[in-house]
């Protein structure tokens, strides 16, 4: 998947940006009180999109 995908994704699904690391960027679901980091590649692999959304306590990303 594409990392402006799952950023989109993510931030549909209400988790903001929250700042940026040092080869991560660092987003929050504030109502759930989760975090969680998506990697600066241009393409993620799936495995790592599920963790990422599980992480986050929000629906798989497609």
């Amino acid at each position: 998947m594409k990392r402006r995908d799952l950023i989109r994704h993510l931030e549909v699904n209400g988790c903001q940006f929250l700042r940026e690391g040092g080869n991560h960027t660092i987003y929050v679901n504030r109502t759930n009180k989760k975090v969680s980091s998506v990697p600066r590649h241009n393409e993620i692999f799936d495995y790592l999109v599920k963790k990422i959304c599980k992480d986050l306590e929000i629906p798989s990303a497609k």
